[in-house]
């Protein structure tokens, strides 16, 4: 295998070339199914409405929507002619979508009506009231100068706004001459995206991505995978996190392969999409799999056809690894570990490990990969098996954060390697274990504990279906153990009998002083736990029960 110097455009042209009448793109809770040739057609209509309404190489193209299908096709589209994508968290409020229009420099926003509770529609207007006076084309924002146009991707007309269809029809009546002359000036080292990284710990921060950068992320995980262009990829994790974007689409375009989609998570949905579809790869979070897993209705969907997928986006636990390659047939799922900043994968596992090495490890560094551990004091190289800070360098290394070579210089150094604020360790093999973050680490009367190695214990309870440790203050030992549980349906579980599992298998300061049952936990959309916010949780209800912490 090499690194392809190829373009997201020129992939999309190889396959509509060699396999026109494969399915690339498959809804298939609605029937809604492209082609390679289809899809190729309908990109290029958009990019050419892309650069009828004034848009152009470098400009930042906002997306904010779900899953839908135009969704990927203005990733294309953008793509096509050298703009950058700038994907925006589902989730955003106000003051969010406010930071990051910002932050990004967004020429051209792509919305739809809303999500969940939030009216997208209706913040756009409150961040820009006079654009219910301005023409499409001709809109200027004191708030925000760079900013051009607004685009409603659905079917009515808002007020200020091109409509998807009037942008696809702007599109079918410019030559085809336009678009072969910017199609020209984009090259594989381009940016072709900036991801936000998710702010479980922060400002969120724009990740600069070249074609190059993430095709071959996408390119190697896939291949780590077995991925030809008979495999047909589940894909309900959302698209702007890179997740979805790259380890799902770039893997599916660089293989000619298919992509099923879903436009939102549900775990019904993904069970009736693998049995419709005979889906050969699901991908999901932690989470996502413990839903499925646990669905009344599991049993009743026909999983046999499935083979492999990914478990990634945050760390898994064992038991739910095992779980998903025997109920589920995924005999060969792998891990995929990394960040944002690297594409995001660093690591993997291979189809070829044992399910022990699957199970238990994130897997060894990705080809054209290099992964080492440091001692994130002194930076020093740690011998292996000693615990340090994991860092990688290689193509997948990102070109920085927008605007913000403070912060850049801070994780990416002049050698190459990019710190990734993760714990773990290294064996002789090079399999890697991720342990925690450095800024989950508790410090109990100067002991360093890590979340990860109580949850894994904990997770031995048969009654437990998820469990996530965090800190909560103490004013004698600095900081306490505290374990989140979420207990399986129709079981029950005290406090007493999880403190009783642990005594005498674990140290004394890590059992958990703190136990709480919990529904849910928080999330950002991209399905990662934010752990920061688990302290407010148990400080509240400690405060309810009485239990006051000076």
């Amino acid at each position: 295998m090499e690194l392809t110097e190829k373009t997201f455009g020129q992939w999309l042209d190889k396959w509509a070339d060699e396999t026109p009448e494969n399915y690339f793109l498959v809804y298939s809770d609605r029937g809604l199914r492209f082609t390679y040739s289809e899809f190729k057609n309908r990109v290029d209509t958009f990019a050419k409405g892309l650069l009828a309404i004034g848009v152009g190489k470098g400009d930042k193209v906002g997306i904010w929507a779900r899953n839908i299908p135009d969704w990927i096709t203005m990733m294309f589209a953008t793509a096509r002619i050298g703009a950058v994508y700038v994907t925006i968290n589902t989730n955003y409020k106000l003051s969010e979508l406010e930071y990051l229009v910002k932050n990004a420099d967004v020429h051209t926003l792509c919305i739809v009506d809303g999500h969940r509770d939030s009216d997208y529609i209706g913040m756009v207007y409150e961040l820009i009231p006079e654009l219910k006076t301005m023409e499409r084309g001709y809109m200027r924002s004191e708030r925000f100068p760079e900013l051009r146009n607004i685009v409603y991707m659905g079917q009515e007309k808002q007020r200020g706004m091109y409509s998807t269809p009037e942008l696809y029809s702007l599109g079918y009546y410019t030559d085809y001459s336009v678009l072969c002359e910017a199609k020209k000036n984009v090259d594989c080292h381009d940016i072709a995206m900036m991801l936000y990284t998710s702010g479980t710990t922060g400002f969120s921060k724009g990740v600069l991505l070249t074609h190059h950068n993430i095709l071959n992320n996408g390119l190697t995980v896939g291949e780590c995978m077995g991925y030809t262009n008979d495999d047909k990829v589940l894909t309900p994790v959302p698209m702007f996190h890179c997740f979805g974007c790259v380890l799902s689409l770039c893997a599916v375009i660089t293989h000619g392969s298919s992509m099923v989609m879903l436009e939102e998570f549900d775990p019904m949905k993904v069970l009736a999409s693998i049995h419709k579809e005979r889906c050969t790869a699901v991908y999901g979070v932690p989470t996502m799999f413990i839903a499925e897993l646990n669905h009344p209705m599991f049993d009743m969907f026909d999983l046999s056809s499935l083979r492999t997928g990914i478990m990634a986006g945050s760390l898994c636990p064992i038991e739910t690894m095992k779980e998903v390659m025997d109920r589920m047939n995924c005999r060969d799922i792998i891990i995929v570990y990394g960040l944002t900043e690297t594409s995001p994968g660093m690591t993997a596992t291979r189809v070829t490990d044992s399910p022990e090495i699957r199970a238990t490890t994130v897997g060894r560094a990705l080809p054209f990969v290099e992964v080492k551990v440091i001692d994130p004091v002194t930076g020093e190289e740690c011998p292996r098996n000693m615990q340090g800070e994991l860092c990688c360098r290689g193509y997948n290394v990102m070109k920085g954060y927008y605007k913000n070579p403070e912060a850049t210089q801070a994780v990416l150094y002049d050698d190459g390697f990019l710190r990734s604020g993760d714990l773990g360790v290294m064996d002789e093999d090079g399999y890697v274990r991720v342990t925690g973050r450095i800024k989950e680490m508790l410090i109990r009367g100067g002991e360093n504990i890590y979340p990860r190695e109580i949850e894994n214990f904990i997770y031995q309870i048969p009654q437990v279906e998820d469990v996530q440790v965090a800190g909560i203050p103490s004013p004698k030992y600095g900081e306490e153990v505290a374990a989140y549980i979420k207990v399986k349906s129709g079981m029950k579980l005290s406090e007493e009998e999880v403190r009783e599992f642990c005594r005498g298998k674990i140290a004394r300061f890590k059992i958990p002083k703190y136990i709480f049952k919990v529904d849910a936990y928080p999330m950002t959309a991209s399905g990662k736990i934010q752990k920061y916010k688990l302290k407010d949780i148990g400080m509240k209800i400690l405060e309810e029960k009485g239990i006051k912490i000076v």
